[in-house]
């Protein structure tokens, strides 16, 4: 595609980024898939609810660094390597992970994980998320006004996830501060030198467990097995490494995107804190209404693909909007109203077939004891600026930079 063809294309900034709803609208009117440029980047953003499944499970969409790399290249009109060269570890954990493979490869891996991340398991770990959050209210009590996105909602899945892995608790704010800094790192210098440093750690730690195995995910992870397959070191640490990520960020976001909208929605705050059976409901809405898992990663087109009655040229980059999804007024009524006590079985906010987040009943676990409690312990939950003052962040999360609250 040439530069003056990017150019023409409807670029997405500061308003997407702001309220990407009336932009999805906006799109949506001209079909269920829109050529856009993203970041200054062309690409097919996926929009309808239907369409949004069917593109998750074609096999002609490909998650392919490598294949993504040379298209990147070939646009810049760079000649890109025929062999991709040596990455380093750090490299490796940014983009060898589960989100950015395909089958087999993919199912090898999601295969061996599941054997270390089970149902069982997950409800186990409810008490310890429930001292968790226990303690977290503690230090908020006599603070009165405290933002808490950075007090509680990051905090809880960033202990649980550190805890779940195997981090030693003196470590687990480094921990929180790699995956911060990774989110918002722009310059790719300064974003592979937080992924050695990270990588170098996990590489000692997983180093740690193999010596002294814990009842932890890492000891889990190391110890599976299908037959004579194991994870090797590098699938190790980027398996962490997604953990991590994928179970810290959209949780924290996940929280704090749920509590801003029940604010806003103050007669749903009231039939939550009149019947608490609402709450498991709720969290679903969270999820549909204002998901923190905005957007698929990257998928390269493997050949030219029809989806929604829009041909995608082969070498095309594709994102799954799901938070577009979310709101197709074909599979959702009404769906710009946020409603606790609507069915919204089918929304994509955790994503669909074989990429679905592995995660997703943990972080409905935290997000309903997290919201449950903050709602016992205070009377008084209000926001302590105007609602045009929060500011969001976006990539593929998209969540609140913070979320200053009255407590009483």
């Amino acid at each position: 595609m040439s530069e003056e063809t990017a150019q023409e294309l409807e670029q997405l900034g500061e308003e997407f980024v702001r309220d990407p709803y009336p932009v999805y609208a906006r799109l949506r009117e001209r079909g269920p898939v829109a050529h856009v440029a993203l970041a200054g980047t062309p690409m097919w953003l996926v929009l309808g609810h239907e369409e949004a499944r069917a593109a998750l499970t074609d096999a002609r969409l490909v998650k392919d660094p490598d294949r993504a790399t040379r298209v990147a290249a070939a646009r810049a009109g760079v000649e890109a390597p025929e062999e991709p060269a040596e990455k380093t570890l750090g490299q490796r954990m940014l983009v060898e992970h589960m989100l950015n493979t395909d089958p087999p490869h993919h199912t090898r891996l999601r295969k061996l994980v599941a054997k270390a991340f089970t149902v069982r398991q997950i409800q186990a770990l409810r008490p310890r998320i429930e001292r968790t959050v226990a303690r977290l209210l503690d230090d908020l009590a006599d603070q009165g006004e405290v933002d808490v996105l950075k007090a509680f909602a990051f905090p809880l899945p960033l202990t649980v996830i550190s805890e779940m892995i195997g981090v030693p608790e003196a470590d687990q704010a480094e921990f929180g501060g790699w995956s911060n800094a990774l989110t918002v790192a722009v310059q790719p210098e300064e974003m592979h030198r937080i992924a050695e440093e990270m990588a170098a750690y996990l590489t000692g730690l997983i180093a740690r467990k193999r010596a002294e195995p814990a009842d932890d995910l890492i000891t889990g992870l190391i110890q599976a097995r299908d037959e004579e397959d194991r994870l090797t070191e590098h699938e190790l640490v980027s398996m962490v490494f997604q953990l991590l990520v994928a179970g810290y960020e959209t949780t924290a976001h996940l929280i704090g995107n749920g509590l801003l909208a029940l604010l806003r929605h103050p007669e749903q705050l009231a039939a939550l804190r009149a019947d608490r059976s609402l709450l498991a409901g709720a969290v679903e809405e969270f999820s549909r209404y204002d998901n923190s898992l905005h957007l698929s990663t990257l998928s390269v087109t493997a050949e030219p693909v029809e989806v929604g009655g829009a041909v995608i040229p082969a070498d095309e980059f594709v994102l799954v909007a799901l938070g577009a999804a979310n709101r197709d007024p074909g599979r959702f009524a009404d769906p710009d109203r946020f409603d606790i006590r609507r069915r919204p079985g089918g929304h994509l906010a955790f994503g669909h077939g074989i990429h679905h987040c592995m995660g997703a009943p943990l972080s409905r676990m935290q997000t309903e004891l997290a919201v449950g409690a903050l709602l016992d312990r205070f009377d008084r939950i209000e926001l302590a600026v105007a609602p045009e003052e929060l500011r969001y962040e976006m990539n593929l999360t998209r969540g609140l930079e913070s979320l200053p609250l009255r407590l009483g």
